[in-house]
């Protein structure tokens, strides 16, 4: 299925060609491209399910009145296939009623006998790197949006037809990771009975100097979960027994390195396992310490136009400030360290050699102002800034009683992933990850404890389960296996007539379109807003009297049958696509 030829896209092409009649007619010389023509969906369905608002935002063009233009322009449209109606509102409104036998020859053609999605006319080989959260500690809850969004994200652009592969960046080198290794030493000493203090004020003191004292730098980490990767360590005998030679000849150097590295691996297999949990699955961990060691951060300078690299004052930098950056970055330190701006531009340049055309990164809230300078560079190094996308998912807070749950900055209760999984119980892979794609990403989000825990159709997660669970039992109660059943031939337009099956078709109809526009502006939100709409319009629909399925017969009941199947198709590949279970059977089915 091509993208002209989703539902809206059918309504733009007959305006567009009532527009160019009716230009012609006018003697006005102008292509179409100088007139601003697009489709919406109705404000108010009483309406239409379309409209444009043509006739209000090209009257200047026109130099006429909306009201004559509309007139002018419904005398051209008379696709009585299509329409059951266009009519005039004001201010400037021409509204479509898209015919209802046409609507259901359409949503047969796009459902059955599977669910097809538009495909884009050029796709891609897209990496998608999201979450990558620092191996330095547990993950959050900015890293489990990120990981709801990423999935979803990836599910939709694999929908349009693009090939996309996950990766997590795991930042296994540097200064943090080998803080990381001192916190854990420092914390095995305590377990042995020393006793430690923490380092309040940074100062010129040596980080061995301090390891003897039995000091935690200030800059390190002093979070709970540290006493858990040392405990894990020593009861390790053999592990045990390496760090204690170490200690004992205080060779702190490959104490600390071992460490990290104990501590970076420990803290990814727990977030690999929070990430399953959660039911996001990555095709590569990639580390940046294989950029290292392999030499390709050192070859970052030649890889960047001569002219956009410089030394000053014994530093390396890159002249971002050429592609908009607010100031210069340094890569290379006096030292002759790289820095950790680097290192990325050594790995995006690494995606761009294995192949990909497109790299799209999602980004926490604190990154914004490291956007201009890694796709300066990517232009550096002679790729199109277009082909690097970078979106934010944006702070999360937690309200629990109408009141923000206060984050504790010892790892307490909700700052984790883990802790808002185990908070949420059975159903926390679902409800966490439609809570956290039902805002746009870019806004922060508020995190309605009370209302996740809810397990009636308040909760709206639960109310479109609820709604493809009630249509499986319909199936259920009549003895009709869902998968067996042989779909009906013969169509009936005026069986669709009545305002609830008319609005019921008119929203399943709209399913490919939804999915369509959701992929393509990268709003996974989108998508759940209209998944919530077509519940409403299925509750509404079931609620009427007139539509009990069970008490109708023949052509009648195979025709609503069919109606609610492919509102049941389109629930339940929209909630995969946002890597949400569409169950079959729950207990409040009936609610």
């Amino acid at each position: 299925m091509k993208a002209n030829e989703l539902l809206k896209n059918l309504v733009l092409k007959e305006l567009e060609t009532a527009v160019s009649i009716y230009i012609s007619k006018l003697n006005l010389n102008l292509p179409l491209s100088d007139f601003k023509i697009r489709i919406e969906y109705s404000r108010d369905e009483k309406f239409g399910d379309y409209s444009t608002p043509f006739a209000l935002e090209n009257k200047n063009v026109f130099k006429l009145n909306p009201k004559e233009i509309a007139e002018g322009l419904l005398a051209e449209i008379k696709n009585d296939t299509l329409f059951e109606y266009v009519t005039f509102s004001p201010p400037g409104f021409i509204n479509f009623r898209i015919r209802s036998y046409f609507l259901f020859q359409y949503t047969n053609q796009v459902m059955s006998p599977v669910v097809s999605f538009a495909k884009t006319e050029i796709t891609e080989s897209i990496l998608l790197e999201f979450v990558s959260a620092n191996p330095t500690g547990p993950m959050n809850i900015v890293s489990a949006r990120s990981a709801a969004y990423g999935d979803a994200l990836g599910n939709l652009l694999s929908s349009l037809g693009h090939s996309v592969k996950r990766e997590f960046y795991v930042n296994d080198y540097g200064n943090q990771v080998y803080l990381l290794g001192v916190a854990v030493l420092l914390r095995i000493f305590e377990s042995k009975g020393e006793t430690i203090t923490f380092q309040e004020e940074e100062s010129n003191e040596s980080i061995f100097s301090l390891i003897e004292k039995r000091i935690l730098p200030k800059e390190s980490y002093r979070g709970e979960y540290i006493k858990d990767i040392a405990s894990e360590l020593l009861s390790d005998s053999s592990l045990s027994k390496k760090v204690g030679d170490w200690i004992q000849n205080q060779n702190w150097e490959d104490c600390v390195q071992f460490l990290a590295k104990y501590a970076v691996n420990y803290n990814l297999s727990r977030q690999k396992e929070d990430l399953q949990l959660f039911g996001v699955a990555f095709d590569q961990f990639y580390s940046e310490r294989s950029l290292h060691d392999a030499g390709e951060v050192e070859k970052v300078p030649s890889l960047l136009r001569k002219e956009d690299v410089t030394t000053i004052d014994g530093k390396l930098h890159f002249l971002s400030t050429n592609y908009g950056d607010d100031k210069d970055r340094v890569i290379r330190r006096e030292d002759g360290r790289p820095t950790y701006l680097m290192a990325d531009i050594a790995y995006h340049f690494d995606k761009y050699k294995r192949g990909f055309t497109k790299l799209i990164d999602i980004w926490g809230p604190d990154h914004y102002g490291y956007i201009a300078r890694l796709k300066g560079a990517v232009e550096s190094f002679g790729k199109s800034k277009d082909s690097f996308l970078v979106l934010i998912a944006q702070q999360v807070n937690l309200i629990e009683n109408k009141e923000k749950v206060k984050m504790s900055k010892r790892l307490g209760i909700f700052q984790t992933m883990r802790d808002l999984l185990a908070y949420l119980g059975k159903n926390g892979k679902d409800v966490g990850r439609y809570f956290f794609l039902m805002r746009s990403s870019d806004a922060p989000l508020d995190f309605d404890l009370d209302l996740a825990k809810d397990e009636s159709d308040k909760n709206p997660v639960f109310y479109i389960q609820y709604a493809h669970a009630r249509i499986c039992s319909i199936f259920r109660e009549l003895q009709i296996s869902i998968n067996e059943w042989k779909l009906p031939t013969n169509i009936k337009a005026n069986m669709f007539e009545s305002e609830e099956r008319l609005r019921l078709l008119f929203w399943v109809a709209r399913f490919q379109e939804e999915v369509y526009d959701t992929a393509t502006n990268l709003e996974p939100h989108r998508l759940t807003n209209y998944l919530q709409s077509l519940s409403k319009a299925f509750t509404k629909f079931y609620s009427h009297k007139d539509n009990r399925i069970k008490d109708k017969q023949g052509d009648e009941r195979d025709q609503l049958l069919l109606l609610i199947l492919y509102t049941k198709l389109a629930l339940s590949s929209g909630l995969e696509l946002l890597g949400i279970s569409a169950p079959e059977k729950m207990s409040k089915e009936e609610v």
